[in-house]
């Protein structure tokens, strides 16, 4: 959907995952600003429901869906392509977050975070991208990262990791898709700073199965909250920018200019052999 206009976006259809809160409810309310008929996702029904209820009466169906379930993801997909026939624009958005020194995280931490953050991009891929190729209609992934996608912080090592995995998986996606010449699938991978979400507060849908945490992330936690709510760009903003970067085709969306220069620096550290840079010293 390369260089595109709003009027591009009218009558097609979008699937969000994670539209219960945060960037999802605000990126539902851009597509059903531009007309789309949207298939919303999230581990939080009633929360889901709500943001339907913000549309308009906008033609929209929600669905239950753990991204970290294959399974789930699979019916979503299954569900998109009978209501609609096609799908134009999937937004791999749901993510969660956990904090704390890299040697004191538990598996448990490792296995919800890297569940949803990754692999839930990996099964919206599996799921949606076969059946994309399929249709003739112009299509556009758009995966979230975050610009812990692109450096490295304290007290974050398996958020930062699974986001790093984002990033490289769009990467290697668009890669994929130029190798078989395929022309009408666009990719971009979002890579917001600090934004305030409810993702600090992420653990309210972590499943119990998963509780055990990280005994060392009381002291990490309320800084992370201080710095989410820090946030000099709504969520509101980030799903304006989203949209804009997928009309002018950009594959990487950084809507934080000045959050650049912290990429800068560690590309400066890899190239110049050295060792690397707190990121945060520079915010």
């Amino acid at each position: 959907m390369n260089q595109s206009s709003h009027s591009d976006f009218f009558d097609k259809i979008a699937v969000i995952t994670g539209a219960s809160s945060g960037f999802g409810r605000e990126l539902a309310k851009q597509a059903a600003a531009r007309g789309m008929k949207l298939v919303l996702a999230d581990v939080d029904g009633p929360a889901l429901a709500e943001t339907a209820g913000m549309l308009g009466g906008v033609d929209s169906v929600c669905l239950r869906c753990d991204v970290s379930n294959p399974d789930d993801v699979k019916e979503l997909a299954e569900t998109a392509y009978a209501e609609y026939g096609a799908v134009h624009l999937l937004f791999n958005n749901a993510g969660v977050m956990a904090t704390g020194p890299v040697w004191a995280s538990t598996p448990e931490d490792w296995q919800w975070i890297l569940g949803v953050n990754l692999m839930g991009v990996v099964h919206g891929i599996q799921s949606f991208v076969p059946r994309m190729l399929e249709q003739s209609e112009p299509a556009h992934i758009i995966n979230t990262a975050s610009l812990a996608g692109l450096t490295s912080v304290n007290g974050s090592g398996a958020y930062c990791a699974s986001k790093h995995s984002v990033v490289t998986l769009s990467e290697c996606l668009h890669h994929d898709l130029a190798q078989q010449a395929v022309k009408h699938i666009g990719v971009s991978v979002l890579c917001p700073a600090f934004v305030p979400t409810g993702i600090a507060d992420a653990g309210r849908n972590r499943p119990d199965s998963l509780a055990s945490t990280n005994p060392d992330a009381a002291a990490y936690e309320d800084k992370v909250r201080k710095a989410v709510e820090s946030g000099r760009l709504s969520a509101a903003d980030i799903a304006r920018i989203t949209f804009e970067g997928i009309e002018a085709g950009q594959f990487y969306i950084l809507p934080h200019k000045a959050a650049r220069v912290s990429v800068t620096m560690r590309m400066e550290d890899i190239l110049e052999g050295r060792a690397p840079r707190d990121p945060s010293v520079i915010r």
